[in-house]
């Protein structure tokens, strides 16, 4: 179980890499907060697993920082990018969500961490069952990993699931809505992971995080198959 972390970061990284070329090919903000959102991602599990063979403090930082604060957001801020048409809204809330995150940022990494507890970590055990202790968070770090976590939750699969409705009422593009239920199904996974934190299952954390990378990654392929003329006789802004 403690060495899916490896598996997850592969397979993010597969998956930014085909989000990047898609946005160098097409262009897109959605696209390129996606593409950013999937890089934090990886980092997070890829910390994992340096966490897996020793302690770093910087590590755990970071692994922090992208897996519980940033990562949903920017997701679900390229979700948004994507589905809001009012002039305006989605550039101020771009704006917003890199002040946010810039605060974020600085916030964790300046952040103590107990010498003490650091020195006695469990590399056998996942840090998520250890960092609560050692990693020193003030209020406003926890104010914000849940505001950022709430908010790209429901950014990223409030927009799938309203995508996949649009395409089942009209339909069309029954590729669009199987991919729009599996990105909401992926990214409910790591949600599913927190929960079975706080219930005492650390390891499944790590699972759940490989089954929405992989999730995710379907329904993103699934979406970008390329359709007949025949088939785009409705716009959506659900479609790109």
């Amino acid at each position: 179980m403690h060495y899916i972390p490896i598996l997850s970061t592969l397979v993010t990284l597969i998956f930014a890499v085909a989000v990047f070329n898609r946005y160098f090919q097409r262009g897109g903000l959605h696209l390129l907060f996606w593409g950013i959102g999937l890089i934090f991602y990886g980092l997070g599990t890829l910390t994992e697993v340096v966490m897996l063979f020793t302690f770093n403090p910087w590590a755990l930082k970071l692994w922090y920082l992208t897996g519980a604060m940033l990562t949903a957001a920017w997701l679900g801020q390229g979700t948004v990018n994507l589905l809001v048409r009012k002039r305006g809204v989605a550039r101020a809330l771009n704006i917003t969500l890199v002040i946010v995150s810039t605060l974020a940022i600085l916030l964790v990494m300046l952040a103590p961490v107990d010498a003490g507890l650091a020195a006695a970590y469990n590399t056998n055990q996942p840090a998520s069952a250890q960092y609560g202790e050692i990693l020193s968070r003030s209020g406003l770090i926890i104010f914000l990993t849940i505001f950022l976590n709430l908010y790209g939750t429901l950014t990223l699969v409030g927009g799938a699931i309203y995508s996949a409705f649009l395409f089942w009422r009209k339909k069309v593009l029954i590729n669009r809505l199987i991919g729009n239920i599996l990105i909401a199904a992926g990214a409910l996974m790591p949600a599913l992971g927190g929960s079975l934190l706080k219930a005492g299952m650390a390891d499944w954390l790590y699972l759940s995080e490989f089954l929405g990378a992989v999730l995710m990654y379907l329904g993103f392929v699934q979406a970008t198959v390329p359709q007949p003329a025949i088939n785009q006789v409705v716009e959506s802004p659900a479609t790109d």
